[in-house]
């Protein structure tokens, strides 16, 4: 049985391990987790770890909250919103009423129903947009100089924010904001660089909550348009029965070749992860029959685990949603939703090649099949069955990438033409009380991200007012000695350690904010330094010691946390040498570059991929010689960097290593026949 501390990170094991049966593993590829994976899920994820009321009445009056919530954002999304500071605080208003009906203030507190202290925050909620909307003017026209009023509610709607986010996402970034609080509240004693003018709470407080800088800024603004449609989208199409879909068309098509259950694994995290966001739900949910199904073929209990937490953190790397951190991306650079998913795809595909390879060459190196083809679902059978449902996803791509429509009418007709292409088929149909379910299950999932996306307000408030993101950057360059290369290091050792316990979408806006400029005032393109400290804040969830896909990954399989969470980053190498290629060569992002350009760079770095697979696993034909493992090693590097000669000599290596390789194979055969 595994046990996980309640911080979520102390996870042990029992020394008698549990065997999964065949019918476990295929309930598994429909949703239907066991009891011991909901528990996991639930340690590990806080935002799954919710109320469960035994009131038939309550369940129903929070469902109908949470499709009134969906219908306001569909709704409103058609016909336009309220003006936006009012907006935005009925978003956060509503998160805020949510979360404090799903999340209790403890581990101890009562699962069955709301404290009175629970309701007394729910009204309390309720009345900070209320108080938005009656005393509207004059909040604006007093912003910089509040009234007592004022005052009283920015403060409310701080500690609001605070606790709400504590219940929903943890410790980590509730403890940062108050870091950043203290900071702009005594930052004026602090000597050097980091000291600044200093500022009262009513300047704070004020900044907060009267503007759009604070917690009704940009992060809120992208939660209740973009993030929001997205999420309902994704719960449609799971009550379509996507997630199936994914499964079993993994299956059918990687299944049967070596190694099958690994690349299984790694094709339905990807595709399942760039919808849904969350790294941790999504070790869980697939890893739940692909690890089993790994553990069986002969995988070790950590390499199966690394599979899947490494592809599952991927899925957020990878378009067209990318956990919905490209929406904020695109708000922050001003740039189109459709240009940032053009640049993230090259990369993305550089990081799904890496793991695959790896888990090829591991196969072919310990030996290991892929499944018997009369076990696998059919690719045809699969395509006739659930096929239709990429259409909204042919829908979608179209409308953002070629009509010229906003994201927001993309996301709301891709929404409704997922409803109706899910009628063509009597499996995938839905009935009123599944749509009903669908919008229901959109603004649960949407809580415990808006919220962060409040709480990260306050951070990125702060830092605006006393001007920390320039000051940091500036420390980061000096820390770099003005090097390119030294800088890159520092940003990404800052990028992981603030992503640290910080949920996906707050560690990318905290990061953009912190450590991207250090990039770009060294003539990084603003793309490019985005897209870095993007990748880097993604794989704190997979470097230990706070690697919780990795804990979430070792918990299903029974393997050691820590082993798993190094296996994973061995398996995810390419992953972060991919930020540092597209940095040297911004033609893997197509930026400025030719067709031809791109194709070219491109080649070079998936053949440096392959090289990095090879030096790492020790194996391509048959087992590599240390010092080819080194000499691959090099090729990749010089691969990676998009100069002619440096590509033609890890070509040259490239052609040495296969041809070593051939010759040793060959050996090997003849010693084995004789």
């Amino acid at each position: 049985m595994v046990k996980v501390a309640k911080d979520g990170l102390d996870t042990t094991r029992d020394t008698a391990e549990e065997e999964v049966s065949d019918a476990a593993i295929e309930s598994a590829m429909h949703g239907q987790l066991s009891d011991k994976q909901i528990r996991l899920l639930e340690e590990l994820d806080r935002e799954t770890h919710v109320r469960k009321p035994r009131s038939p009445l309550l369940t129903k009056v929070f469902t109908c909250l949470c499709i009134a919530v969906s219908l306001y954002h569909f709704v409103t999304a058609f016909i336009g919103t309220p003006v936006v500071l009012e907006h935005r605080s009925l978003h956060v208003g509503m998160m805020l009423v949510l979360g404090f009906l799903m999340y209790p203030f403890s581990g101890k507190s009562d699962y069955s129903k709301p404290s009175m202290l629970d309701w007394l925050l729910v009204a309390a909620s309720a009345a900070v947009p209320l108080y938005i909307a009656v005393n509207y003017l004059g909040v604006v026209e007093r912003a910089g100089n509040p009234n007592v009023p004022d005052l009283i509610v920015a403060t409310l709607l701080v500690l609001l924010v605070l606790e709400a986010t504590r219940r929903s996402a943890g410790m980590a970034l509730p403890v940062l904001s108050l870091v950043f609080i203290a900071y702009g509240l005594f930052g004026r004693g602090l000597p050097g660089l980091f000291g600044h003018r200093g500022y009262t709470w009513m300047q704070l407080s004020n900044h907060f909550f009267a503007n759009t800088e604070g917690i009704y800024g940009t992060s809120v603004s992208v939660a209740a348009s973009y993030i929001f449609l997205f999420i309902l989208f994704g719960a449609i199409m799971s009550k379509s029965g996507m997630g199936l879909f994914f499964n079993d068309m993994a299956m059918a098509l990687a299944g049967h070749s070596r190694g099958g259950p690994a690349k299984v694994a790694v094709l339905a995290s990807g595709l399942l992860g760039s919808i849904n966001g969350s790294a941790v739900a999504n070790v869980v949910t697939t890893g739940a029959f692909t690890i089993p199904l790994m553990k069986k073929m002969g995988y070790a209990k950590e390499f199966a685990g690394a599979v899947e937490a490494s592809a599952s953190v991927g899925g957020q790397l990878l378009p067209p949603v990318m956990g919905a951190a490209a929406f904020i991306m695109a708000e922050i650079l001003g740039m189109s939703y459709s240009t940032i998913i053009i640049h993230a795809a090259v990369p993305a595909l550089l990081y799904y090649l890496g793991i695959i390879i790896q888990v090829h060459l591991r196969a072919g190196r310990t030996g290991l099949v892929g499944l018997p083809r009369e076990r696998l679902p059919k690719a045809k059978a699969v395509l006739k069955e659930r096929g239709h449902l990429l259409i909204p996803i042919g829908v979608l791509l179209y409308l953002l990438l070629f009509s010229g429509v906003t994201v927001i009418y993309a996301a709301v007709i891709t929404i409704v033409s997922t409803i109706v292409v899910a009628m063509f088929r009597k499996n995938t149909r839905m009935g009123l009380r599944d749509i009903l379910d669908a919008f229901a299950d959109g603004a649960r999932q949407t809580v415990s991200v808006a919220l962060a996306c409040a709480c990260v307000g306050i951070i990125i408030g702060v830092a605006s007012k006393t001007g920390f993101g320039l000051t940091m950057a500036n420390a980061i360059i000096t820390m770099g000695s003005h090097s390119l290369l030294f800088t890159l290091f520092f940003t990404m050792v800052t990028c992981m350690i603030l992503g640290m316990g910080v949920p996906s979408i707050p560690a990318y806006i905290i990061t953009a904010t912190i450590a991207a400029p250090a990039l770009a005032k060294l003539g990084i393109p603003a793309l490019s330094a985005h897209m870095f400290s993007f990748y880097f804040a993604m794989f704190a969830n997979l470097t230990p010691p706070v690697a919780l896909a990795a804990f979430a990954a070792a918990g299903v399989s029974g393997g050691d946390p820590v082993k798993t969470g190094f296996a994973a980053v061995k398996l995810a190498l390419a992953g972060f040498i991919v930020p540092y290629m597209f940095i040297y060569s911004p033609q893997l992002l197509l930026i400025d570059t030719t067709l031809a350009e791109g194709l070219r760079v491109t080649a070079g770095a998936c053949l440096g991929v392959f090289l990095i697979g090879t030096a790492v696993e020790g194996y391509l034909f048959t087992f590599v010689h240390p010092l080819l493992r080194t000499a691959a090693f090099v090729g990749a590097f010089c691969l990676i960097d998009s100069g002619l000669v440096t590509d033609l000599i890890g070509l040259g290596v490239l052609v040495l290593l296969l041809t070593a390789q051939h010759f040793a194979a060959r050996r090997q055969q003849a010693g084995a026949g004789g």
